[in-house]
């Protein structure tokens, strides 16, 4: 017996090779000119017997495959089964391309496989067939395929009924579902389907904590199969008697909708499930010409542009989120009945195709995550550069080749500072400078831009930070103007003089570094929060209008941190904080995937908590306020700070609300 497969070297194609590989006869499969390393990698990695996979060179854009002659009288009469599978398969792809492969190519393939008068034309189609069909498509449908607007779902269409009408030899249709990655390996080629949606649920699983409620979408049903049951399913159907003219749909027969199925893959990655499911089909109330209207605003356009580019999903899938159609398959079923092949639970190997992915396919696996790729020989500035978080963040840039600027008030720490990272082989200047005297930072940014011309990313690291209650600052109104004139005003006058410069170059990167303060609203900590918080806000509104510009602003709400910031509230050395080169690391987060917000999971959940239930956690607060009296600098008492010393009922709260100001 022998085979011929186009599309052999392609994710469905190189598995059913394999399947008829295990039956006795020859395999030709048609490659293009040039693909003979591509097919012998295949051959290697699949196990084949290359003795029994002979290569056809062809072009899928010409009559008969572009076979010669001679080639095509070596094949005639000897081919009892041709299998075309060669297409594009994808939703994203332009219109002209998928109308050559997908219909041309069937059109060339059928003629080829008339011509060597081959036993019996097997064409693998795909339910995308059926259009956007409202209700139940059978096997035996096909004139009825609706919403064929799509250049996938009418090419599909239209090469399938190409096989319908311009075959003259036997012929069997195959209509797959969405066909996902090996249910026993996990393997897949490429990111498509469903696929798509797991960069939301790694951005889930790395926001919130995995027992955290969320909400989602409910939408249409969406056919999900494994490449191993539709090679199964098709190695059994093309070699079964008596069904020559007859479509099979290669589907599950109890299809989940989208919500489900993104909750299965949530509990495959341990992220946090949506229980709360809005049924996208309420959207059909809105008439299509408001919705079209509404879509096509130019900020509502750019919103959606910049969210599906975030997580990397094509504007094409949305049409399926309201997927109508469902797909009998008794005649598939009959088919196979006495068979073991059927479609297994997705639960049962959805951990196999998230596995794969996150160590295979992720994006993020093949961009420069390095911290070099992203600053060497760029100039960075940080303030406060000469201890703690500054010093660190430093030292990290500075290895990773970044003309490191530091910039603080005592000169002999930082040129200490300096000196250690040049000794270290490190590019390293130092500028002394007093953020709240707004002359100062005029001088700085002067001299700065004078030596250096520009700045590449600026990270306004410098802070003041004064633990003590609104009760306790009556008459300490100075406490307010200290660390707005330096955690904002002094932040501020930078940003202003350096954005100049980022703007004309069209690139340029803010980091501020905030407080999970911000977030959590911690008590006793009226004056620096608020600083702080108007930093945030400044970052959110300039964000807008500078990120078509590509400059970005990202705030850092830092977590507690072992700095000498914190000394004085003898509390904190006996509660959970960051080492300073532990929060340089979440500066070097921000620095390299320039998100909008570096958090913890911790800082997060407060503001979430807060905005869904701001009475409970008005309480929670003020039991932490009443926990947490003002320390002894606070007050003033130099005598009681030498015998203040944290209770256990303290330390365990702080445990608990690990990295939160109290």
């Amino acid at each position: 017996m022998s085979y011929f497969v186009t599309g052999a070297t392609g994710f469905l194609g190189r598995f059913l090779v394999s399947k008829l590989l295990q039956r006795k006869g020859s395999i030709h499969v048609l490659i293009r000119k040039g693909s003979e390393k591509k097919l012998d990698a295949i051959a290697t990695k699949m196990g084949w017997d290359r003795r029994r996979v002979i290569a056809v060179t062809g072009d899928l854009s010409k009559p008969k495959l572009g076979l010669s002659a001679a080639q095509i009288k070596a094949l005639t009469g000897k081919v009892q089964h041709f299998f075309h599978l060669a297409a594009i398969y994808d939703l994203s792809a332009d219109a002209e391309s998928q109308k050559i492969a997908n219909v041309e190519g069937t059109r060339h393939a059928i003629g080829l496989a008339t011509v060597i008068k081959a036993g019996c034309f097997h064409h693998t189609s795909s339910i995308a067939a059926a259009g956007l069909y409202p209700g139940i498509f059978r096997e035996d449908m096909f004139d009825e395929a609706e919403g064929l607007s799509d250049p996938y779902f009418r090419t599909k269409h239209d090469s399938e009924g190409l096989v319908r009408t311009e075959c003259r030899i036997p012929y069997r249709i195959y209509r797959p579902g969405a066909v996902v990655g090996h249910s026993q390996t996990g393997e897949i080629d490429k990111i498509d389907g469903p696929y798509y949606l797991f960069s939301l649920i790694k951005k889930l699983r790395q926001t919130l904590p995995q027992w955290m409620p969320t909400l989602g979408v409910e939408g249409g049903r969406i056919n999900i199969v494994p490449v191993d049951f539709v090679v199964d399913a098709m190695d059994h159907i093309a070699h079964k008697r008596g069904l020559d003219g007859h479509c099979f749909h290669l589907v599950d027969p109890a299809p989940q909708r989208i919500g489900e199925v993104l909750n299965v893959f949530c509990r495959a990655a341990h992220a946090p499930e949506m229980t709360m499911r809005l049924d996208a089909r309420m959207l059909a109330v809105v008439p299509a010409t408001v919705r079209s209207a509404v879509l096509n605003l130019p900020p509502v356009k750019r919103f959606t542009g910049m969210l599906l580019k975030d997580l990397r999903i094509p504007p094409q899938t949305l049409k399926l989120l309201t997927y109508p159609t469902r797909f009998d398959c008794r005649e598939t079923e009959r088919a196979l009945k006495g068979t073991k092949i059927a479609v297994p639970e997705l639960e049962s190997y959805a951990w196999r195709l998230w596995d794969f992915w996150e160590r295979h396919l992720d994006p993020d696996l093949f961009v420069d995550h390095t911290l070099r790729g992203k600053v060497e020989n760029r100039v960075v500035l940080i303030t406060g550069g000469s201890s703690g978080i500054g010093k660190a963040s430093a030292i990290k840039v500075a290895e990773a080749g970044a003309k490191v600027v530091i910039v603080a008030r005592g000169e002999a720490e930082l040129h200490e500072t300096r000196d250690q990272i040049i000794a270290a082989g490190g590019k390293c200047w130092a500028y002394t400078c007093d953020l709240t005297d707004l002359a100062s930072c005029d001088e700085l940014i002067k001299k700065v831009l004078h030596d250096h011309k520009h700045v590449d990313v600026l990270v306004n690291n410098a802070g003041r930070s004064i633990r003590r209650s609104v009760e306790a600052s009556y008459d300490r109104f100075h406490d307010y103007e200290r660390t707005m004139q330096l955690n904002y005003f002094g932040c501020l006058r930078l940003i202003m003089g350096f954005l100049p410069g980022m703007t004309t170059r069209r690139k340029g990167h803010i980091i501020n570094i905030s407080s999970i303060g911000v977030l959590a609203s911690s008590p006793r900590f009226s004056a620096y929060v608020a600083s702080k918080a108007a930093l945030d806000a400044f970052s959110r509104c300039a964000q807008a209008e500078f990120s078509g510009k590509n400059i970005a602003f990202t705030t850092v709400n830092m977590p507690l941190v072992k700095t000498p910031m914190i000394a004085p509230t003898k509390m904190y050395d006996s509660i959970p904080t960051l080492s300073p080169e532990e929060a340089a690391d979440l500066v070097v987060k921000a620095i390299i995937e320039r998100p909008s917000r570096v958090a913890t999971r911790m800082g997060i959940f407060a503001a979430t908590l807060n905005a869904l239930v701001p009475k409970a956690y008005e309480v929670i607060m003020n039991t932490a306020f009443e926990m947490f009296p003002d320390s002894a600098a606070a007050k003033g008492d130099r005598k009681a700070l030498r015998q203040e010393h944290p209770t256990n009922e303290q330390i365990a709260f702080a445990a608990v609300m690990r990295g939160v100001h109290w």
